[in-house]
């Protein structure tokens, strides 16, 4: 039954996509999307039975379906595993992606490939499942690989776009220089446990601390680092994100919300084990989380692209989450994971509706007053703003205070960036609702005239997303976490929980009234005071660095693609040159040779004895004098 209720779960999005590939085209655009958003549904409905079941039993389940291969004494199964780290995950990756099915049926509802569409996501899904429930780092890695692949294929999917083809080639680009980290990692792993099983790759760390293998775990450790930072867009990996916001926004808030970019946090978090006894990688960890964190915070407060903004922001929470991860709170961080996905779901759908009303308009300075024609988009995105800015009662603020919570505790340089970064965030969201909602409409008298609230299928989950970003942190409440009960038994040393005292209240107040602070500079500049942000070439000073995003993409053009560009064109011009015509040298000698042996082809019988015989009297000749 389980194995079967597993199959259902996993082949279900599988089968939506092998359905729009092939039929998808031969019926109507509703049927299309109706049945893609189907197949998703009926894997939350699996994923809940599951959560039910285990939440009962307190039980992992292990199912094994077939022996893969064995090499020597190392032997890998395609078999998959069931525990409360997996369930949470499927539940907000199937539940979050049926609500962005729902919402791509209206949204995506006049693209001409509307079923190419929903077999993409369909196929996101598949892969994104098949990583969470894998037992072993080698099914984990064929997930891994195939939500990159189904990536590339969403964010370029209007492909007629040449800057959307190059976003799409840097995204795969970029997660593959991670990726081969990862890679790397596994073979060690692997080459050391003699398994890529999680289970038995834990019971040989155990037995094997000799100070011998501590190194190669110590790598081990490393590689996966750098293939998560690869997927969850950590510096210096983190690029490709923001340019990814060139795929339709349901793939925005599907892919760079809620799903793919918190692999690397699900990678890490089922590796604690791993990382545990590395210290050294984990601190590398907390610091690289915490500068990402401020780095693409920074970078937010000057953008005016509402999806940019919203990727700076993706950025800098996976930063936070890193941030916990490094600390050892991997329960914190999994916490603001699930609240992390539903408001900034919630967010990029809302901007889709607000692109949607514009009609494909993105420039927030273009914007403007639309609370008036858009009540639910507006309410629904301030709440999904409230969140992530950390006012409470929100879910944002429970999950975000824990993360500043253990780094006062753990490291207060850190716990001063994360701080820091957390009160750019609010200011940032704040200037994003002000310029889009409120004041006078500043666009055309075109787009004025044609503004209006979405259609149902698009507020819908706007609706269901509000709801889950306002109670969505009381799954954790400070003092009495169900959340952290529930993953107590994917963590081998549990970690001690700071008691709610004084400490953590001045701690949370700390954090509100930065939130305050940041709210109320936003509210000064872009409702007080009515201001606009300047067009690009009246961006100055550090502004115009931050609107340039600190220039990374042009020191990485100019330090790595150009001088690959450059060996690339020495070799095509010059060594390809050369060996072409040693090679066509060659045969143009081969061709003479045998041009000048054709004309001893004559019939002459003579000329033939004599060859015959020069060649014998040269064999007996040789044969004498290597004697």
């Amino acid at each position: 039954m389980e194995t079967s209720l597993l199959l259902t779960l996993l082949l279900a999005p599988f089968a939506g996509f092998l359905f729009n590939v092939f039929f998808g085209k031969k019926v109507s655009r509703n049927v299309s999307g109706t049945i893609g958003t189907i197949a998703v549904a009926i894997s939350f409905v699996v994923s809940l039975n599951f959560f039910f079941q285990i939440n009962t039993t307190k039980q992992p389940i292990h199912i094994d379906l077939f022996h893969w291969l064995t090499l020597g004494n190392f032997n890998v199964n395609f078999s998959f595993l069931l525990d409360q780290l997996s369930i949470l995950w499927l539940l907000f990756v199937t539940g979050i992606g049926t609500l962005i099915h729902i919402y791509s049926i209206s949204y995506m509802h006049d693209d001409e490939n509307l079923n190419k569409f929903f077999a993409y996501l369909n196929l996101f899904i598949f892969f994104m499942i098949t990583l969470v429930v894998g037992s072993n780092l080698l099914i984990m890695f064929i997930g891994w690989e195939g939500v990159g692949l189904c990536s590339y294929l969403l964010i370029g999917f209007w492909y007629k776009n040449q800057d959307y083809n190059d976003a799409a080639k840097k995204a795969f680009i970029m997660n593959r220089i991670g990726d081969l980290g990862f890679l790397i990692g596994i073979f060690i792993l692997g080459a050391m446990s003699s398994s890529l099983e999680f289970s038995e790759v834990s019971k040989a760390l155990q037995l094997n601390t000799a100070v011998t293998t501590s190194g190669w775990y110590s790598i081990a450790a490393l590689c996966l680092f750098i293939g998560a930072c690869g997927k969850s867009a950590q510096i210096p990996l983190y690029t490709w994100l923001p340019d990814a916001m060139a795929g339709p926004t349901p793939v925005s808030a599907l892919i760079h919300a809620a799903t793919m970019v918190t692999a690397g946090i699900f990678m890490i978090t089922r590796m604690n084990f791993l990382f545990d006894i590395t210290p050294e990688v984990q601190n590398a960890i907390a610091i690289i989380g915490a500068l990402t964190s401020l780095v693409a915070a920074f970078i937010a407060l000057v953008q005016n692209d509402i999806k940019k903004v919203l990727a700076y922001s993706t950025v800098s929470q996976l930063g936070l989450m890193f941030l916990a991860l490094g600390l050892g709170a991997y329960e914190i961080a999994v916490f603001h994971v699930i609240t992390h996905a539903f408001f900034k779901a919630c967010l990029f759908l809302g901007s889709g509706s607000v692109i949607h009303a514009l009609g494909g308009e993105q420039d927030m300075r273009k914007m403007g007053g639309l609370r008036k024609y858009m009540k639910v988009t507006y309410i629904t995105f301030l709440i999904a703003t409230l969140a992530i800015s950390g006012i409470p009662i929100f879910a944002g603020f429970f999950s975000k205070d824990e993360i500043l919570m253990v780094a006062f505790h753990e490291n207060k340089a850190l716990w001063i960036i994360a701080s820091l970064a957390s009160i750019m965030t609010a200011f940032y969201m704040f200037r994003l609702l002000y310029l889009t909602f409120f004041k006078e409409f500043r666009g055309t008298e075109e787009q004025k005239h044609h503004l209006h609230e979405s259609p149902k299928l698009i507020t819908f989950p706007l609706v269901v997303l509000a709801i889950l970003s306002t109670v969505g942190g009381f799954i954790s409440f400070p003092g009495h976490s169900w959340l952290n009960e529930y993953l107590k038994p994917i963590f081998i040393g549990a970690r001690e929980e700071h008691h709610v005292d004084g400490t953590t209240y001045m701690l949370m107040g700390i954090a509100v009234i930065g939130a305050l602070i940041g709210i109320g500079i936003a509210y000064s500049n872009y409702i007080k005071k009515s201001q606009v942000p300047s067009e690009e070439s009246e961006i100055t000073g550090f502004s115009k660095v931050l609107y340039n995003k600190f220039y990374v993409d042009e020191i990485y053009m100019a330090v790595i693609v150009k001088p690959i560009y450059a060996i690339g064109s020495f070799s095509k011009n010059f060594i390809e040159t050369a060996l072409s015509g040693f090679i066509f040298g060659l045969g143009k000698v081969t061709n003479m040779v045998g041009t000048q042996g054709k004309a001893l082809q004559n019939g002459s019988v003579g000329l033939y004895l004599f060859a015959f015989v020069l060649g014998t009297a040269s064999i007996i000749a040789y044969l004498f004098l290597a004697q």
